[in-house]
């Protein structure tokens, strides 16, 4: 099927070009924040946050009087980020020079790694590099107060939760923050989890600086890569019997197969990766001092090689001949399970290619990451998802409709994530100043009144409709089943109000705004017809000069989610869909009834006195129809 999203660059090589002092536009953004004390780093995959983190220490160190620089990276094979690193020669006033003995991220036990970042907090070395494993293991053995004056770095912030009965890391960042003068930069390619926990409570994260730094300024900076695809392909029986629809071994691929616990798994995966092999071609040897294998394709005969991520045994090995490619023809595919996600690095990669719903938009961002470093190999990057279609027969359809809802739903956000922003201003009476580049104004709009407003605007809005995207009565509600009115005004609201207690009515209606606004214009299609904009709404152009507010509330931020569906599946197939989900509709509320009402008197004025039929084809009159069942039930209770 084509693509869900495509999205083109324009190549100003702006994101690669270095000041000075050696440092990118991102870095130099980071950098700019040194002096905070808890500085949060919101950037894509490939953006250089490793890097950036490295000048912030060592000014730390050198300029802001602290005495030490603790790293903590998920998994070992990431901590290779941060070795030794030539800064100088590029304009920095120092070097990053960690001393190997306190580079942790090696092979041995956890006991012998925690005595190390014990006899590392008593010694006057300066830099430590530990998994985030380690540093939890460590910190319950060390007072809080022993990270005085220390900077403790975390990479891939967003394994950190606000659940601290739960999640160990968050509860030690909590401890650490509350009982000593700690410094910390905290580091993730997307802030949101993915389990409905935050990551930092609200007055937690309200002490964080933050950078943003997003991915269409990264990509847009690019030298040689022009655009990026994000497509869905589904599949019926066993995925291995559609993989080489999808897999193009002349592109340079990472194969995600799926957890043994996914629905699409066969739970056997070492058979999987066998039966893969053998669609491709016939292997021709092993090397046994690198672990790749040589495959020849079966369809020409050209030898391509192959990592296998899967397989336990020998994968040292494998991952180390990957930590050494140097060249475009030293790796074709990488079949990877859990690995080859978080931080790393195959900058030739042109295609992920991945088995089965990704449920979190941050594994969505990291996967995509994995092909999105700009490479002279490249000009097209691009990301398949492979995804099982309900079949009629199935026990668990509804499970799989929600997958499937929510993996289309993942990308038309990740389509959001990818596009410039709009600046969105309120347009008064008499305003006939026009707006300036980027910028749209909207009558009836309301702008931030609060510092909090404001930064959820700027940095958060992504990751806040990220939550939106994952609530299940939003998911439900996608294929017009819901009044646009009811989504924006009374669903949004209020998972807004989840996210953020401590924001006040007039806040949440300020977010919900900028929510709702920035996705149905992100969402439009944006035509120019002279010196005049026009966006389509509704089914028509409006001019962009005339947009109210209230025109926008009537739109459904999401509704592509369904047209991508409806032209993606087979009819069979969209019928157990659209049943799925009228088995498990939301109920009425109070509110939606509200909103509805002037809606069915419309309705009835419209239709000759007509009221909405229950069992109409159209969903949107079935749901009239059930309010009006529900007021009037109401009213009878009243009158008891």
């Amino acid at each position: 099927m084509p693509n869900i999203v495509d999205v083109t660059y324009a190549q100003t090589g702006e994101s690669t070009k270095t000041n000075s002092m050696g440092m990118r536009e991102m870095q130099e953004r980071a950098y700019s924040a040194r002096d905070a004390q808890y500085l949060l780093l919101k950037s894509p995959p490939a953006s250089g946050k490793s890097r950036a983190l490295m000048f912030i220490a060592l000014d730390k160190l050198i300029n802001q009087g602290l005495q030490k620089v603790i790293v903590a990276v998920p998994e070992k094979s990431i901590g290779g980020s941060f070795g030794k690193t030539d800064l100088k020669e590029h304009g920095f006033f120092a070097n990053w020079e960690p001393n190997d003995i306190y580079n942790l991220c090696t092979s041995g036990g956890e006991k012998s790694k925690t005595e190390a970042f014990m006899r590392f907090m008593e010694s006057d070395e300066q830099i430590l590099i530990c998994t985030h494993a380690t540093l939890r293991f460590a910190f319950e053995q060390i007072d809080e107060s022993k990270f005085d004056n220390c900077l403790l770095a975390i990479d891939e912030f967003h394994h950190v939760s606000a659940d601290k009965e739960n999640s160990r890391l968050g509860g030690l960042l909590n401890s650490i923050m509350t009982k000593s003068s700690v410094h910390v930069v905290a580091m993730t390619g997307s802030y949101f989890r993915g389990d409905g926990v935050p990551v930092l409570m609200p007055e937690d994260e309200a002490k964080f600086s933050k950078v943003t730094y997003n991915y269409y300024e990264q990509l847009n900076g690019y030298d040689y890569l022009k655009s990026l695809g994000i497509g869905y392909h589904f599949y019926q029986g066993k995925y291995t019997s559609a993989i080489d629809e999808v897999l193009d071994t002349d592109k340079k691929t990472i194969l995600h197969i799926p957890n043994v616990n996914a629905g699409e798994s066969t739970r056997d995966k070492y058979q999987e990766v066998d039966t893969i092999l053998d669609i491709i071609g016939d292997v021709d040897y092993q090397d046994a001092s690198t672990g790749i294998i040589y495959l020849k394709r079966r369809s020409d005969g050209k030898v391509l090689k192959v990592a296998n991520l899967v397989e336990e045994i020998g994968r040292d090995r494998v991952q180390e001949y990957l930590r050494k490619i140097e060249s475009v023809d030293d790796m074709d595919l990488i079949i990877a399970l859990g690995m080859a996600k978080e931080g790393f690095d195959w900058p030739y990669c042109e295609h992920a290619l991945t088995v089965g719903y990704k449920g979190s938009l941050t594994e969505v961002i990291q996967i995509i990451g994995r092909c999105t470093r700009d490479s002279d190999n490249k000009i097209h990057a691009q990301f398949t998802n492979l995804i099982a279609q309900p079949d009629t027969k199935d026990d668990i359809v509804t499970l799989s409709v929600n997958n499937m809802l929510k993996a289309i739903t993942c990308s038309l956000l990740m389509e959001q994530v990818l596009a410039p922003n709009f600046k969105f201003r309120a347009k008064v009476s008499g305003d006939d100043e026009e707006a300036k580049s980027g910028e749209i104004k909207i009558r009836g709009f309301k702008e931030p009144t609060s510092k909090r407003v404001k930064e959820i605007v700027e940095s958060d809005l992504n990751d806040l409709k990220a939550s939106i995207l994952q609530d299940d009565k939003i998911i439900k509600a996608l294929p017009g089943n819901v009044d646009p009115e009811v989504i924006n005004k009374v669903m949004i609201p209020k998972i807004i109000k989840i996210k953020y207690p401590e924001l006040s009515d007039e806040e949440v209606e300020e977010v919900r705004q900028h929510v709702v606004v920035d996705s149905v214009i992100k969402n439009g299609e944006i035509k120019e017809t002279g010196d005049k904009r026009f966006i389509r709404m509704a089914g028509k152009f409006v001019n962009i000069d005339d947009l109210h507010v209230d025109l926008i509330d009537s739109v459904n931020p999401f509704q592509a989610a369904f047209e991508i569906l409806s032209k993606s599946v087979t009819a069979q197939v969209f019928r157990v869909i659209q049943g799925a989900i009228e088995a498990t509709r939301i109920q009425m509320t109070d509110e939606e009834a509200m909103l509805l009402w002037p809606k069915i008197k419309s309705f009835v004025q419209n239709n000759n006195g007509q009221q909405p039929n229950i069992n109409a084809v159209d969903q949107l009159e079935q749901r009239l129809a059930e309010a009006l069942v529900y007021i009037q039930n109401q009213r009878r209770q009243q009158n008891l």
